[in-house]
């Protein structure tokens, strides 16, 4: 074997080593579901990539893009109370949990039901990417709203000049969120768009995956915060519907 076929080989080798033990890493950080969770998880329809908690099919539906490095089943709780209500909704499952590695996943959602009104949001970083697809997709009328969990756009996903109804919804203990960058963002939202907040409530119970790094404790329980954000989103769909 000739030397730079060995060169080649020992790039290749270290390449592989290096993107598994990403990967490894990746995983050991991920945010898993509690045990609740997961439990509820297992009631709904697990394909195309997505969980699909379903509702009726006359309402709009919801689409949902989960926050960096949580699994998508840790939204359960909340999505099932909202399809309770009559709001199916799709839990996007991201390429490593990352919204940021599929952000036209939405569409994908909506061409293989056939959806034909909508709403589109996420939590964190899901959010910033829900925004952009809005703010880039072909059919913009059909997107009935989007709501943002701890969220918001930035100038890439700019939805100053969307007509929809638009759900900014925050906790008031949140220690992840980037306030400053929250506020500076309020001039990429409509002036049509709902400011509200879960008092006590903080980033990691918008989901169901135990303690975030770099957040504070949230000074009510992840069950009564589950309820809010579902109470919350199903009030702000019937304003819709």
């Amino acid at each position: 074997m000739k030397k730079w076929q060995k060169r080649f080989l020992w790039f290749v080798g270290v390449l592989i080593a290096l993107v598994l033990i990403g990967l490894f890493y990746l995983k050991t950080i991920t945010y898993t579901p509690t045990t609740n969770a997961s439990e509820v998880s297992k009631k709904a329809i697990d394909e195309d990539g997505v969980l699909l908690f379903k509702g009726d099919q006359e309402k709009p539906a919801l689409i949902f893009y989960q926050g960096a490095l949580v699994e998508a089943a840790s939204y359960s709780v909340w999505a099932e109370k909202v399809a309770e209500a009559g709001f199916s909704v799709y839990l996007v499952k991201e390429p490593l949990n990352l919204a940021v590695l599929g952000q036209n996943k939405a569409e994908q959602v909506i061409e293989a039901n056939h959806l034909s009104k909508y709403v589109i949001g996420g939590h964190s970083l899901g959010g910033v990417m829900a925004s952009r697809f809005v703010a880039e997709w072909k059919n913009q009328e059909a997107v009935k709203g989007v709501f943002f969990l701890a969220s918001y756009p930035d100038k890439n996903g700019s939805l100053s000049n969307f007509e929809g109804s638009v759900l900014s919804l925050t906790g008031s203990v949140d220690g992840v969120l980037n306030w400053q960058a929250y506020d500076q963002a309020k001039k990429y939202l409509p002036k049509q768009t709902v400011y509200q907040e879960i008092n006590g409530g903080n980033h990691a119970g918008f989901g169901s995956y135990g303690e975030q790094k770099g957040d504070n404790p949230a000074k009510i329980n992840n069950d009564e915060q589950q309820e809010e954000v579902a109470r919350k989103i199903v009030e702000w769909l019937n304003t819709i519907n």
